[in-house]
């Protein structure tokens, strides 16, 4: 008897293995096929980076990284050179902070190349530093860097950095904090929105938001310690939203949701739980969600809170029409719709305005509703990475006035 069930789960086990590998394979081929098409199906590829498991390999994230950005990778800068350290008002700062990252490469890399690696981090932030004056760097921004040093390389990393820098990272790049103490005050009312509860506990203890600080200035590289997560996440930040990392950010303290009601309500005690990020993360569900709660909480409706408690009038981010160009490919207010009446249809027995509200507020995991979410998703990264293929400027183009 026990021979057979051992049997029945290698036969299972190996059935599982099988479709995992035909379902990778079938990804990598309409990955290619995105690519190979002409033009190149760039929609296809945000959708891609933000479906379950990423952009799978390294070798696609070099090919496919640059097109969420819009780099031409037929018209790469030349390598930056050592003159740059000579004049840089940053260097010691910047070298301080590379010589503190030994944990950001990989365990076991010989010391030699970890150094040549080093070296080559440093001169690529003096490099956008140099080209960028406007920019200024802030402690954090090298684990950034070193996530796209280690995956495509110098010479791309460098271009690819400096789009990033002037669109994403833009406004964490201020003289001030300002704007990012105000992007980080889009955390607590996604919270409220979702689970009120949670949020009027973090209230009473008075934890603030600065315990997310380093999730968002480094998008989680500085904080995870696993590199298949951080370039997991950077798949999914690149293909959407310059503000998905604050959503993300919501959905791991929505995750730890018992354990944040289960702490003293103190400011020491729930800032120390949040700061002590899980290693254990389920990424796939907790990506899902945070695609789910963009959807029914866009920037643009929580922009006044977010700017009142910040006091101030418009980051780079915030001037995004979420949903403006997403609309040529697929109205949001009708996918939402049919979004509910799937989940009403499912439900039909918990009738009642009261499980309704509840729908609208907590995301579900069904599969129908993952995929809805997904679509939606894709549609309103690639609004927002049209944007940046289209103006490059696309924060002084798309004008949004905070208040009315």
């Amino acid at each position: 008897m026990w021979c057979e069930v051992v049997s029945l789960l290698r036969s299972l086990g190996s059935a599982l293995v099988s479709y995992f590998d035909a379902k990778k394979k079938r990804k990598v081929a309409e990955i290619y096929q995105a690519l190979n098409s002409e033009p190149i199906d760039v929609a296809v590829l945000r959708r891609m980076a933000i479906s379950e498991g990423g952009l799978l390999t390294d070798e696609i994230r070099c090919k496919v990284w640059p097109k969420l950005l819009s780099v031409n990778t037929d018209d790469l800068p030349p390598l930056p050179g050592k003159e740059l350290r000579e004049d840089s008002k940053d260097y010691q700062q910047v070298l301080l902070d590379v010589r503190r990252s030994l944990r950001r490469f990989p365990p076991g890399m010989p010391d030699d190349q970890r150094e040549v690696l080093q070296e080559e981090l440093i001169d690529i932030i003096l490099h956008v530093l140099k080209r960028n004056p406007q920019l200024h760097y802030y402690q954090g921004y090298h684990d950034i860097v070193v996530t796209f040093l280690l995956v495509v390389g110098d010479r791309l990393a460098t271009a690819l950095v400096e789009k990033l820098s002037t669109h994403h990272l833009r406004d964490f790049m201020d003289p001030t904090m300002d704007n990012t103490k105000h992007i980080l005050n889009y955390l607590m009312p996604i919270i409220d929105r979702v689970n009120p509860e949670v949020h009027d506990f973090m209230q009473s203890a008075e934890v603030g938001t600065i315990f997310a600080l380093s999730w968002l200035i480094t998008w989680f590289g500085h904080v995870l310690s696993d590199f298949r997560h951080v370039v997991r996440l950077y798949d999914f930040f690149l293909a959407c939203h310059p503000l998905m990392p604050i959503y993300f950010a919501a959905v791991i303290v929505l995750h730890r949701e018992q354990e944040v009601l289960d702490c003293e309500c103190d400011m020491a005690s729930v800032h120390h739980l949040l700061s002590q990020i899980p290693q254990d993360l389920p990424y796939e569900s907790l990506i899902s969600k945070a695609g789910d709660l963009f959807v029914q909480f866009p920037p643009s409706e929580l922009t006044k809170e977010a700017a009142q408690a910040a006091q101030a009038e418009r980051t780079a981010a915030s001037t995004f029409k979420d949903f403006e160009l997403a609309s040529v490919q697929q109205r949001p207010d009708t996918v939402l719709r049919q979004r509910f009446r799937e989940r009403l249809r499912g439900e039909e027995r918990l009738r009642g305005e009261e499980r309704t509200k509840s729908i609208l507020t907590k995301p579900r995991t069904n599969r129908f509703v993952k995929l809805a979410v997904m679509g939606l998703t894709v549609a309103l990264g690639a609004a927002a990475l049209a944007v940046v293929k289209s103006a490059l400027e696309w924060a002084p183009k798309f004008e949004l006035q905070i208040f009315p």
